[in-house]
């Protein structure tokens, strides 16, 4: 892929809005307190645009957004030495960490369609700043440059959270 930084995983990040200008966001279970846009790997051959959609759907069963913007560049973090080791493990590579290309979607229905695929997860809608607020600390500059480069297509009328939970 194109100016992909060598050492970094490729991976999507999709920054779903609504009509109100919230954010879509999921609760890190490994990490109590933390929450987080919906992101995942890129396949091989796969393209980035068809990973978000794909990651998009696979993640929160939403079908029903349409890509606004891309981010132009890759944006990368860099893994804690803990998270590091563990996902090496996982993913069997050596990454320092995650290269990222976000998009900017548009939810253009309702959210009855959200199904977490965990099933155990919290998601809601926050503001911008409460989104970057709540990130893993690591990933927390990464955040404050996606919402920066997407808040000029918000229509500018962010409303407080609305949490909701798959566990009730």
């Amino acid at each position: 892929m194109e100016g992909l930084p060598q050492g970094y995983r490729p991976n999507v990040g999709v920054c779903l809005i609504n009509s109100e200008d919230q954010i879509f966001v999921v609760s890190r279970l490994n990490v109590p307190g933390a929450w987080q846009m919906p992101q995942g790997g890129i396949e091989e051959g796969e393209e980035p645009k068809s990973a978000a959609i794909r990651e998009l759907q696979e993640e929160t069963g939403i079908v029903s957004a349409e890509i606004i913007a891309e981010v132009q560049n890759w944006l990368t973090y860099d893994f804690p030495p803990t998270v590091k080791a563990k996902v090496n493990r996982l993913w069997g590579g050596e990454w320092h960490g995650q290269a990222q290309k976000w998009f900017l979607m548009r939810l253009t229905k309702d959210d009855s369609e959200v199904n977490l695929a965990s099933g155990e997860d919290e998601w809601k809608w926050a503001d911008p700043e409460e989104v970057i607020e709540q990130a893993v600390d690591y990933k927390r500059p990464t955040y404050e440059e996606v919402i920066r480069t997407f808040k000029p297509y918000f229509q500018g009328n962010a409303v407080s959270a609305k949490c909701k939970s798959t566990k009730w």
